[in-house]
């Protein structure tokens, strides 16, 4: 089977030849930079800076080269924008704090100021604004910046202030997307595809370090406050996100046809480590009709997965989900209150397709042995690849400070899983 083959035979919920893996097709199952560049030297390939494709998280590009050594079924095709806002393009060596070179696009790199050893970043790269986003000293990637235009006054919120981040789809963007997924497809892998404009309550789209001067509700407490406060403005929001994205997506449609296998929906995260961010009724009342739409009319138009992501104890949430009309959950966080893969699998398994659940990131992959690594892979793989609907990917992405020795005995536990 090829890679598109091995991801559409394991959505379809049929086991495949071996079992489906992707690393750094989305912004939530890829590797920092500095894995990427290890990983890269430990299999002897290429040795050159790496290209960090989300500039946030500094997340590492995933070259054809490692792609095939590792075995990825996936590729995954981003924005053309990076996560300040600036496009990915007139790249340009930059050595991060922690001593790597890595390749960032010019605007950005030519942005950064320093201060107290931390580094920060500015929407769209101009230092003239202030900054969006901090990197602190010892760190690995940017925490937002919250930047909430003074109190919020009940009486004259206006839900355009909201929307500054959407817009229709415009023809250079619709020639992007084009020649993007045209080059992908020619991989052989399943294009995974996050054509953006769909992320209802993403709290990295609230705070949003691209945006040049944010307006409305940009505080992550005023936002989850507004669950519960302002449920007709959400409402409001929701409803003309998605009328708009159900519009661009048409468009993009048109040009892209059915190359794409996987489509990134939504980063929203619905669950902290023991409970979740609100209640099922509100996720029902709130988020799931708009949800609904966006996956209606993709699944009624193409042949496209749709994939959603939420960290968490999202147990409770699974039903409600699967009801969205989402075909996949990520990443599957194990290690979260009654997220028990075998109960997720034999309630949930033959409806959604799991994508991540492979090893527990919190503990077991940067604090475990190569043997304790082995043995989870393995138990996990045996768990949720069960008549298919199941992704191998680490939850979340790999972080920096995970020892590479880890991230390689993660990787030939897999190869011998598939083998």
């Amino acid at each position: 089977m090829t890679g598109k083959e091995r991801i559409r035979t394991v959505l379809d919920h049929k086991e495949a030849d071996r079992v489906a893996m992707d690393f750094g097709s989305t912004p939530v199952s890829g590797m920092h930079c500095r894995i990427v560049e290890a990983l890269r030297r430990h299999y002897g390939l290429d040795d050159h800076p790496v290209y960090v494709h989300e500039a946030g998280q500094m997340l590492g590009y995933i070259e054809d080269d490692l792609a095939e050594a590792l075995g990825i079924d996936t590729i995954g095709c981003f924005s053309p924008n990076n996560a300040i806002g600036v496009p990915n393009r007139d790249w340009k060596e930059y050595r991060m704090p922690w001593g790597q070179v890595v390749m960032l696009p010019a605007r950005m790199a030519d942005s950064f100021t320093e201060k107290n050893g931390g580094l920060y970043t500015y929407p769209e790269g101009d230092n003239t604004l202030p900054p969006s986003g901090y990197m602190p000293e010892g760190g690995y990637f940017f925490d937002s910046i919250e930047r909430q235009n003074g109190e919020i006054d009940d009486d004259n919120l206006n839900v355009e202030d909201n929307l500054q981040e959407f817009g229709e789809v415009d023809d250079a963007t619709l020639e992007y997307w084009k020649t993007t997924v045209d080059r992908a497809a020619e991989s052989g892998r399943a294009v995974v595809a996050g054509f953006g404009g769909m992320a209802l309550g993403d709290v990295a789209r609230i705070i949003s370090m691209a945006i040049r001067e944010p307006r409305g509700i940009r505080s992550v407490a005023e936002w989850y406050m507004s669950t519960v406060c302002r449920p007709d403005y959400i409402k409001e929001m929701f409803d003309r996100i998605s009328a708009l994205a159900v519009r661009n997506l048409e468009k993009i449609h048109d040009v892209v046809g059915e190359k794409v296998d996987v489509v990134y929906v939504c980063g929203a995260d619905f669950g902290t480590q023991t409970s979740q961010f609100l209640s099922v009724d509100t996720f029902r009342e709130l988020y799931l009709p708009y949800y609904k739409r966006m996956n209606d009319w993709i699944h009624g138009n193409t042949t496209w997965k749709t994939f959603k992501h939420s960290c968490g104890a999202v147990y409770p949430l699974m039903d409600s989900f699967i009801d969205a009309g989402f075909d996949i959950i990520n990443p599957v966080q194990i290690a979260a209150a009654v997220m028990d893969p075998q109960k997720l699998k034999d309630e949930f398994g033959s409806r959604i397709t799991f994508w991540g659940g492979g090893i527990n990131t919190q503990k077991t992959l940067p604090f475990g042995t190569p043997a304790e690594i082995r043995e989870e892979v393995f138990r996990l793989c045996d768990i949720f690849s069960k008549d298919g609907g199941f992704v191998f990917n680490s939850i979340h992405n790999i972080q920096a400070n995970v020892p590479v020795e880890n991230v390689v005995a993660l990787m030939e536990a897999i190869k011998e899983v598939r083998s």
